[in-house]
């Protein structure tokens, strides 16, 4: 059974109706900082390498008790995502003898939520950008070009299908790259920044005088990830 249990790379713990530890598989010793001398000792005594969740004493009681499964998404410090699985288990008379606690990795599928879920705001908002009357661009952190609206190809000359191959720093005059560099750094710690009065290049080579306002555009944790320029 150890061996079996090793071999499906899943993080598995057992436990008895004291909570105690009965055996565990290698992988489960890196989520948990279990060590082959803690078959026995309480479940309580370890420390895990989980974030923000210490409920997995509680939560295991509460499973023995109830009956009924218990699953919580959990991060670790190493950053990767985890399905915690508390299910209990019993004789065949159908007598509770314990828990097995079980970590599936999900981190591949959680980072695709993200650039799901990263996408459709990002189409939604290209949606409001392309239907503006104002000229709008919309750029990612490195400055690449996602969004441009018929406004922004009026004014600065590029049809939609040449900006999205562009970056923002082809339309900054030489003279001002490093100043607009600086205002993006900001951007970038979502600071505020007031409108402005500058510079942009048309694709005939004109200077174009412009007031612009940048705006960084945010996940809902926080973080910066794209940048809306009016």
């Amino acid at each position: 059974m150890n061996n079996l249990l090793a071999g499906t790379e899943i993080g598995t713990i057992f436990v008895d109706l004291k909570l105690r530890i009965l055996r565990f598989t290698p992988h489960a010793a890196e989520l948990v900082n279990l060590i082959p001398t803690d078959v026995g000792r309480p479940l309580g005594h370890i420390v895990s390498n989980l974030l923000n969740y210490d409920r997995l004493v509680e939560d295991v009681t509460e499973v023995m008790s109830s009956r009924i499964p218990k699953d919580t998404e959990v991060q670790t410090k190493n950053d990767s995502w985890h399905l915690l699985r508390i299910l209990p288990y019993s004789t065949i008379e159908n007598v509770i003898m314990g828990t097995v606690i079980t970590f599936i990795d999900i981190t591949e599928m959680k980072r695709m939520k993200e650039i799901l879920k990263d996408f459709e705001s990002l189409r939604r908002l290209a949606i409001v950008v392309h239907d503006s009357r104002d000229a709008i661009t919309l750029q990612n952190l490195e400055g690449q070009i996602i969004a441009w609206n018929s406004m922004a190809e009026r004014i600065y000359g590029w049809s939609e299908a040449e900006a999205l191959k562009m970056n923002i720093s082809n339309l900054v005059p030489e003279c001002q790259k490093e100043e607009e560099l600086a205002k993006l750094k900001k951007l970038i710690h979502a600071e505020v920044l007031k409108p402005y009065r500058t510079k942009r290049l048309a694709k005939d080579g004109r200077i174009v005088e412009v007031w612009l306002t940048t705006t960084s555009v945010v996940k809902e944790a926080g973080e910066v990830y794209a940048i809306a320029t009016t």
